[in-house]
């Protein structure tokens, strides 16, 4: 997709999609040092907040944090429901857009009255409720007029990484490498995908995305929501093939993200050959299903395959004559303090 297209040059979500590799490019990864010392302190950071600014930015942390190892207990749940939790003894941050979202205010307020000292804010708007109550970082991106949330949501997770590149003293190669990502970033936003895929996903009543629990494949879900207007399900891990094929149909799609290889002969079987429903790969690597090739660097992957997937949907959006701009009903923000 691109801004020189007639089918996409009118729509504020395609330029604000296109904005994210600028983003990722001029990323300062020093900006919260006062954060890192704060969770090297406690030895436990709670990330929280409601939707797509918790779903992709929390969930690729912790993925990421598991993955190398770190010592640090890390967690995140809903506002509202941590509302129940004796956060006492952990850093806490919570992240809003609007800077205004109801249940993350209520639950730093609730902290606040308990004299909780490390209680941190990510929002893409000063000014606000959040920016009162918490210690908060303010986005580079501004404010976004589309309603699906897309270039803040990267910007979020590229805070919460600083802070994994705080804690593991820069021995990941983020910093040196977010020129690059920028680069291939655009490129994956660049690509025009097969005719035949789209209208398959055009067509779909439901789509399905399955994959790790980093974030990617959930937030995929809901923007498939907002973005296609169709109903769809995030399927984790290996759950596509646990059950769920009782209630598919062969007119569904399900979008695989960086699928596991070693499972691959078992969906074909169960999915394509089963159900007869078509299966969509988004990969770094060719599959057996009909893939959409991007490219991999490490500590950035997963931004790689979520643009890839908002390009996709967005397509679909498209084909499907819809205003992918404004929902008839989804908000910008769900619940305003």
């Amino acid at each position: 997709m691109n801004t020189n297209d007639s089918k996409y040059k009118n729509f504020a979500l395609v330029r604000e999609m296109l904005r994210t590799p600028e983003i990722i490019s001029h990323f300062d990864f020093g900006q919260t040092r006062r954060i890192v010392d704060s969770v090297r302190l406690t030895g436990r950071f709670f990330l929280t907040g409601e939707g797509s600014s918790r779903i992709f930015p929390a969930k690729r942390l912790i993925a990421s944090v598991l993955g190398r190892g770190l010592d640090l207990t890390i967690a995140t749940d809903g506002a509202r429901q941590s509302l129940e939790y004796d956060l006492s003894k952990w850093t806490v941050m919570g992240a809003s857009n609007s800077g205004q979202t109801k249940e993350l205010i209520t639950l730093f307020q609730k902290l606040a009255t308990e004299n909780h000292a490390r209680l941190f804010g990510l929002t893409a708007n000063a000014g606000t409720k959040l920016t009162e109550v918490s210690d908060s970082v303010i986005l580079s991106c501004g404010k976004e007029e589309a309603v699906a949330a897309t270039m803040s949501v990267v910007e979020q997770a590229l805070v919460y990484q600083s802070i994994e590149v705080g804690l593991a003293d820069c021995r990941c190669g983020c910093t040196e490498r977010k020129t690059e990502a920028g680069k291939l970033a655009a490129e994956v936003l660049a690509a025009e995908y097969d005719a035949g895929l789209i209208q398959k996903t055009a067509e779909a009543p439901v789509i399905y995305l399955a994959g790790r629990n980093n974030g990617v494949a959930e937030e995929l879900a809901l923007k498939t929501n907002e973005i296609t207007r169709k109903r769809s399900q995030y399927l984790e891990g290996t759950i596509v093939v646990h059950g769920i094929e009782e209630v598919m149909n062969p007119e569904d799609v399900v979008i695989l993200i960086e699928p596991f290889e070693q499972d691959a002969e078992f969906y074909k079987k169960n999915l394509v050959d089963g159900v007869g429903l078509t299966v969509i790969a988004i990969s770094s690597t060719p599959t057996l299903f009909p893939t959409i090739l991007i490219p991999s660097l490490a500590r950035y992957n997963e931004y790689l395959q979520l643009l890839a997937g908002w390009n996709l949907l967005v397509q679909t959006g498209v084909a499907c004559g819809i205003d992918i701009d404004k929902p008839k009903r989804a908000r910008k923000v769900g619940n305003a303090f």
